[in-house]
């Protein structure tokens, strides 16, 4: 909010609008067909996959932010996947090794990158919501219920990432405040109102690919549900199974194949719940999908395509402890490209040290290439926000914790239905007494990996920072040390803090 504040003073220094006459646009110009009101919609899903109006920079969203390292999706990623076993960076990019390292401070410039960006989401969903408020007809009712959800979810972002964010909503008029500090348990409750409210407007489950539907609203309850006791320290296990249940009984299912999800033509996989789609043509950028599929690689692809680009950009690894997750070859998900890459990392900044992951591929399912020659420099994949696999895990690990209107046969079942997938047969299923909260963790990490949720699970159950999961480089040493509990939350950035009085630090920053 700082940056983008900083940009608008600046802006209303220089312009009286009342000077500008018909120059003044606002939502009766904009707003005077259906499609209009569509185009308006498409620009906040944007926010999440683009930074700015062309592609893949030039016009940015945010003045002062890189487009490439400044993209919502990637930074998010970072946060989530970086400051974990799963991801370790090599390149020398202003602090962003502090990640892995949990190092950061408040002056973290990828940390003000990703809190400009959640907020910068929810200021044009607020304006889109008083556009588009008290419209009678039925698709804009429905437009204005999906604004609702992008502004849940990006706070639920803030949410989860800062605790006690700055907190606007379309009822704070544009003009010169300073916008007021919520505390994290007001900021729950508010999401936790807002998607009960939004459920009856939005579609219906799978309605149309690519849009926020009920089954988003209710894999975003559920995630806010499993987390309660993070948030708010009040167990809620039995209302994420209320929300789940909802999403299991919605129509979704496995496909046979667990790479179809992370492939090209993944707008097809039938477990797909909400996407950040992406598209070659349409939405390119250097961050999203593109960093991605272009990161964990270095050299030209192999002869099969296996990275589905001409090149890679190289820097994105995993550490040792996440491979030994996969004690089983036999388990396909384990996506690991190994040669000339060490197990071990000595040596951060090398990019041969550590295995690299091909979860993400720029190539259908079936290898063939969607376009070929330089437009390969941007992608197809859409990123799986919310997918069936993490319903099912989600579902067991409820049950697991207490709640009720779940059963444990059932989460077994879920479960080994996944095995199953990742063995090709019932070779890697489990029993009961192996069905464990620390079990569903591992599970988690091999099911999900990459895909943003490691961070959220590990503070989940008290591993993310502390002693009593080390990996390699935690805490800036190679083989791990405990780091400060306090960074179970990233700081308010320096910028923020100096720009609004009404901001209090995160404690111990």
């Amino acid at each position: 909010m700082a940056v983008v504040a900083l940009v608008l003073t600046s802006c209303l220094g220089d312009l009286d609008p009342q000077d500008l006459g018909s120059k003044v646009k606002d939502a009766n110009t904009v707003y005077k067909t259906i499609d209009d009101y569509k185009k308006g919609l498409a620009k906040l899903y944007a926010t999440l996959a683009l930074s700015g109006q062309q592609g893949p920079s030039g016009q940015p969203d945010i003045a002062g932010i890189d487009e490439g390292f400044g993209n919502y999706l990637r930074q998010y990623w970072n946060c989530q996947e970086l400051t974990t076993d799963e991801a370790v960076i090599g390149w020398n990019d202003a602090t962003i090794k502090d990640f892995h390292w949990q190092t950061w401070t408040p002056n973290d410039v990828f940390i003000g990158a990703i809190y400009s960006r959640i907020l910068y989401t929810v200021a044009l969903c607020n304006e889109y919501i008083r556009a588009t408020s008290g419209n009678s007809n039925a698709d804009v009712q429905k437009f204005h219920a999906e604004a609702r959800f992008l502004r849940a979810l990006a706070y639920y972002h803030a949410l989860d990432l800062f605790g006690n964010p700055s907190f606007v909503t379309e009822a704070d008029k544009p003009g010169s405040f300073f916008p007021r500090q919520i505390q994290r348990a007001d900021l729950f409750d508010y999401i936790e109102g807002e998607l009960t409210d939004m459920e009856d407007d939005l579609g219906a489950p799978r309605f149309e690919y690519g849009r926020a539907d009920k089954a988003a609203a209710w894999m975003l309850q559920a995630k806010l549900y499993l987390n309660a006791e993070v948030y708010i320290d009040e167990a809620k296990y039995t209302e994420a199974l209320t929300a789940l249940n909802k999403v299991l009984g919605a129509g979704y299912t496995l496909p046979t194949n667990y790479r179809h999800t992370f492939v090209a033509d993944n707008h097809n996989s039938t477990e797909m719940i909400f996407p950040i789609t992406s598209d070659h043509a349409r939405t390119q950028t250097y961050g999203g999908m593109t960093y991605l599929i272009h990161a964990p690689v270095g050299g030209s692809m192999d002869a099969n395509g296996m990275f589905g680009i001409d090149g890679g950009w190289g820097g994105i690894r995993t550490t040792s402890a996440f491979v030994a997750k996969f004690p089983s070859p036999a388990d396909s998900r384990g996506l690991f490209y190994t040669s000339g890459q060490t197990l071990e990392i000595v040596d951060i900044g090398s990019f041969t040290e550590g295995y690299a992951i091909t979860k993400f591929r720029n190539r259908k399912l079936d290898g063939s290439s969607v376009v070929t020659g330089a437009q390969q420099a941007f992608v197809d994949t859409d990123y799986p926000v919310f997918r069936l696999a993490d319903a099912y895990l989600m579902y067991a690990e409820a049950v697991l914790r207490g709640g009720t209107g779940g059963s444990a046969g059932q989460a077994l079942t879920y479960v080994n239905e996944l095995r199953t997938r990742a063995y090709g047969d019932a070779s890697g299923n489990i029993t009961a007494p192996e069905l464990t909260t620390d079990f569903i963790l591992d599970e988690r990490a091999r099911e999900l990996y990459w895909e943003g949720h490691r961070r959220t699970d590990l503070i989940r159950y008290g591993k993310f920072t502390g002693g009593s999961y080390l990996w390699p480089w935690k805490g800036n040493v190679d083989v791990g040390v405990a780091t400060e509990t306090h960074r179970d939350l990233f700081p308010i950035p320096a910028a923020e803090m100096s720009a609004n009085p009404n901001l209090e630090q995160n404690p111990e920053y």
